[in-house]
């Protein structure tokens, strides 16, 4: 059997010149990569004890909503600005070039509930700052953030210290 690093693609020079990107389709189209992402994700959830799963669109959906289900956990979705249909709180966040805003429904959470945070990747840690701001602001606490890749070079877990994380994959590196 493979180890879940040997699913990962990575491709030189894209999207820009000295970039090596990550490439997580390729453990997705894979049952035997899929099945080992998530189970490696979930298994950081071993004795933490939370309320929900709450995942960014699209690639965080991936592996937040199987986790949720196999845990019998609610899942929240945080999804780009104007996707949600009702209230919601929203939280701006740095990109290379401008800025970008997330939301979330503002019933989505009730204070006092303890979330997880999954995403697929910690780069500048700017995304995952942006969604921590959400919960909190909705009374709840994050207890634990999972990522599967963590591009350790460019300090998203320094952004983020103070919180538990875990990563699956790193990378140096951009």
């Amino acid at each position: 059997m493979k180890k879940l690093e040997d699913y990962i693609t990575t491709i030189p020079d894209f999207p820009k010149p000295g970039i090596l990107f990550r490439d997580i389709t390729s453990v997705l189209q894979d049952k035997e990569g899929l099945r080992l992402a998530v189970d490696a994700m979930q298994e950081k959830l071993s004795g933490v004890d939370f309320d929900v799963i709450a995942a960014p669109e699209s690639r965080g959906f991936i592996f937040g909503m199987p986790i949720a289900y196999n845990k019998n956990k609610a899942f929240v979705p945080i999804r780009k600005k104007g996707k949600l249909p009702r209230e919601t709180v929203s939280a701006s966040y740095a990109l290379e070039y401008g800025t970008a805003e997330i939301e979330l429904h503002k019933d989505a959470l009730q204070p006092g509930d303890r979330v997880v945070i999954i995403d697929d990747l910690i780069a500048t840690g700017g995304t995952t700052e942006a969604m921590i701001k959400l919960v909190e602001e909705l009374g709840a606490k994050v207890v634990k953030i999972v990522f599967l890749v963590e591009l350790t070079d460019l300090g998203g877990r320094k952004l983020l210290s103070g919180y538990d994380i875990d990563s699956i994959l790193t990378y140096e590196g951009e």
